[in-house]
């Protein structure tokens, strides 16, 4: 009976799961497709759980083993349901984190603390079930609790931090950071214990969650993806500035419709700002979809405009410093300094 349960199993994982499977592919839901996951994982040990209760009826056994083995069987029934409980909720948490991501963002830590939940609910189920008293459970775990609180009380200032970064939602995961000692990239995962960025040459910075919390942090996703792209330049003396500002303005604005990555509806403008040693320097403004994308624009903007430069006359001069000897006074000093 056993094995015919288990065999019996094995074809409604292959031919039920598999409808199901279809049915759930014609619908919009994307919990049917979590629900259809979970169930096709656990018919097989569904079914040896119910092979095994049938045949313990044609057994002969002794009350004390009847009763263990009725107790083993609904505390592995019940953890199937609380594990198939845990993993759908987790798994709509992270399907539909999208929708609900001004509530609750989802990372590693919401889904740990969504199946935690689940399955302390199933915990107490079980105990309920084997007629064990939960009051005096709940007592020894306060007191207990406690004294783990004060053993791990880095492990959970970096926890409650997580929770705090999370829930704050002024650092998200996706958006691009600088930390204050240098590191950025990518905020890939806030876990219980620590964040991870990827960085640019895809390295990962593993940060705690305590230190990202307390620490300065440039967030170049809030409050919006654009960003100014700033490029400075210095002239010639001898250049006419409006024809610079009109040709400067008119390879931007090609950049700006052309290359990908940047703002084609932005319109580009410059500022002069200093008599530099041997140019007058200026400021030109351009706009970026997103952080990563201000590398391809300068890289355009600079080549472009070199090339539009040289066609105009317009001169980019080299450092130089101009040295003024009066001639008298130099002479005088070497006379003094004779005599």
């Amino acid at each position: 009976m056993i094995v015919a349960a288990y065999a019996g199993g094995l074809i409604a994982k292959r031919v039920v799961c598999r409808r199901l499977i279809a049915l759930a592919r014609r619908t919009d839901g994307r919990w049917v497709d979590a629900i259809v996951a979970e169930i096709e994982r656990r018919v097989p040990f569904w079914s040896l759980l119910l092979g095994t209760y049938l045949a313990a009826g044609f057994w002969t056994l002794p009350p004390s083993v009847r009763t263990a083995l009725h107790g083993a069987l609904f505390v592995l029934i019940i953890g199937s349901l609380t594990l198939l409980c845990a993993g759908l909720f987790a798994g709509l948490a992270r399907q539909y984190g999208q929708t609900f991501q001004d509530a609750l963002p989802v990372t590693t830590l919401t889904e740990n603390v969504v199946r935690i939940a689940v399955m302390a609910v199933g915990f107490l189920i079980i105990l309920n079930g084997l007629g064990l008293s939960i009051t005096p459970i709940l007592t020894a775990l306060g007191v207990g609790g406690l004294a783990v609180a004060l053993a791990l009380q880095d492990t959970l200032a970096s926890l409650f931090a997580g929770f705090y970064v999370t829930v704050a939602r002024q650092i998200r995961v996706g958006d691009y950071v600088r930390l204050e000692t240098g590191e950025e990239g990518y905020l890939m995962d806030i876990a219980w214990r620590a964040a991870r960025i990827r960085m640019l040459p895809n390295n990962t910075v593993i940060v705690p969650n305590a230190k990202l919390a307390q620490a300065i942090v440039i967030n170049y996703h809030l409050p919006d993806k654009e960003l100014a792209v700033l490029v400075n330049l210095g002239v010639d003396y001898d250049s006419d500035l409006e024809h610079v500002e009109r040709v400067t303005c008119d390879v931007a604005r090609d950049v700006m419709r052309t290359v990908p990555g940047a703002v084609a509806e932005f319109e580009p403008f410059i500022r002069y700002h200093t008599f530099g040693a041997s140019s007058i320097d200026f400021t030109v403004i351009l706009r970026a979809g997103e952080f990563v994308d201000q590398y391809l624009v300068k890289h355009e903007f600079v080549k472009r405009l070199h090339q539009r430069y040289r066609l105009e006359g317009i001169t980019i001069p080299f450092p130089i410093r101009t040295l003024v000897q009066r001639h008298g006074e130099a002479a005088a000093d070497d006379v003094d300094g004779t005599l």
